[in-house]
């Protein structure tokens, strides 16, 4: 593979962010959202990746910017209606990644029945970690995903809470949309999310395997 087509550097090449909303119970509820029966899909744009030493842009139009940790699923090998049983062998690792979201946007989206573009898609809405190796986690189906403001504990969960697999993930979604090597799978994010401010230090972590830190600024 070229150098400039390294998996470990895929948020250079990459060409989509697929996300699951709502894929922990708690969180649905904690947002007062109905538990879905399938896959909430969303998509960000390559340009919303951000790496550590670059700020998290809070975006003009809002006044309610929220973190949503996850455990991010690395393409390796596309595939269109990839089966569940061997989804596993498209997947070259992982990534710790933030979903940054515009709140009252998404609010206001919501209540208009609008799009989530404006509350999810933004510049700098998805901050990732380096990349993982697949070795590195062995279930990733159980594994600590945490997030701290400011050294204040937020969110603290596991991906054993999700509703849907990441198997049953990659073949659903490669069932409408094909999966590309270098492509990112957002699983969704435990309860726990809260409002960042300008200035503020988001710390987060995959148990001890990797972790990131980033500053909130504005315009």
């Amino acid at each position: 593979m070229a150098a400039s087509r390294s998996l470990t550097r895929f948020w250079e090449w990459g060409r989509k962010i697929i996300c699951v909303g709502r894929n922990y119970a708690d969180h649905a509820k904690e947002l007062k959202n109905a538990v879905p029966t399938e896959p909430v899909l969303f998509l960000k744009p390559p340009s919303a990746y951000v790496k550590e030493g670059s700020p998290i842009l809070v975006p003009t139009y809002s006044s309610n910017l929220h973190h949503e940790v996850e455990l991010g699923v690395v393409i390796g090998k596309g595939g269109t209606a990839i089966p569940r049983q061997s989804a596993m062998d498209h997947v070259a690792g992982y990534a710790l990644c933030l979903d940054m979201t515009a709140r009252d946007t998404q609010d206001e989206c919501k209540s208009k029945g609008l799009p989530w573009t404006l509350a999810k898609a933004f510049d700098t809405s998805c901050p990732v970690s380096e990349f993982v190796p697949k070795e590195k986690i062995a279930d990733p189906g159980n594994v600590r995903i945490w997030l701290k403001v400011n050294d204040q504990l937020r969110q603290d969960g596991s991906t054993s809470q999700m509703i849907f697999s990441i198997p049953y993930l990659i073949s659903y979604i490669s069932e409408i949309i094909t999966l590309e090597e270098g492509d990112l799978i957002l699983t969704g994010t435990p309860k726990g999310v809260s409002s960042v401010q300008e200035h503020d230090e988001l710390q987060a972590g995959i148990e001890d395997i990797v972790s990131m830190t980033f500053r909130v600024d504005r315009h």
